[in-house]
């Protein structure tokens, strides 16, 4: 139950926290197709999730059908990647020679030593949350989805919500959001669907019973809101920024008031 709570309520955080605070920050724009197949894409696998959520089990099959999903979404985005960086100009050689030292002052094995540690410092980081969320949740007996959903959720965003506002701060608005969008993905894709492949995931006091059904919900209107706001302009503005963070606000205190 806790895998299950810690991706909806994670992916509430990122759209309605991490995008939210973000965007108070600095407003973002991004590409079009964001908004014509990033946030669809991800709309799409939040339904899916639904719907196979309904028996109060995601068994094995579910759980191979989302991450054959992950591979899938990751296939199509290097493929759409490949396709647009043919239509960028090619630089000119000084510029080129500039950018390469910039990103070349970290040797090649250099490079996968660091990737290989931030891998480990993450799974080392979660291990850490995990314990300590369940060490909560019996020592003040709160429920794990409660746990889930908020404790685990924030833990977990946390590296989307550095992430993107360094993003902002270096002006690469599209990065900023399409780390959000892409975690949100990866969340119901990779990580349920590898958990359920490790272990059928059963959910407690059934779907609708346990008020999961609520928080899925709210999952998928949450990661609408940016979908409406950005439609015409292309960008979250600061005040848009301030209403995603009322609704987290808002989430939260219906958590508390259910839980107590």
């Amino acid at each position: 139950m806790i895998a299950v709570g810690n991706v909806v309520g994670s992916n509430i955080c990122n759209i309605a926290l991490v995008l939210g605070l973000t965007s108070v920050f600095r407003p973002l724009s991004c590409h079009r197709s964001v908004i014509r197949r990033d946030i669809p894409i991800m709309l799409s696998i939040s339904a899916y999730l639904l719907l196979i959520s309904f028996d109060s089990n995601l068994g094995r099959f579910d759980g191979a059908t989302l991450f054959c999903g992950i591979i899938l979404y990751t296939c199509f985005n290097y493929y759409i990647a490949v396709k647009e960086s043919k239509n960028i100009p090619v630089l000119n050689s000084v510029t080129s020679k500039s950018a390469a030292n910039k990103i070349d002052y970290i040797s090649g094995p250099g490079r996968i030593v660091w990737i290989v540690a931030g891998i480990a410092g993450v799974v080392a980081g979660a291990e850490i949350v995990v314990n300590a969320a369940i060490s909560i949740m019996h020592t003040f007996g709160i429920s794990e989805k409660f746990i889930g959903l908020t404790v685990v959720a924030l833990g977990t965003s946390l590296p989307e919500l550095a992430t993107s506002v360094v993003a902002a701060i270096k002006k690469e608005m599209d990065i900023s959001i399409g780390n959000l969008l892409g975690s949100n993905v990866f969340n119901i894709l990779g990580v349920l669907g590898a958990a359920s492949l490790i272990r059928p995931i059963q959910i407690p006091g059934g779907f609708i019973g346990s008020g999961l059904l609520i928080d899925y919900m709210a999952m998928i209107l949450i990661s609408f809101l940016p979908w409406v706001m950005m439609r015409k302009t292309n960008t979250v503005m600061r005040r848009n920024g301030v209403v995603l963070l009322f609704c987290y606000v808002g989430y939260i205190a219906y958590l508390t008031i259910k839980a107590l």
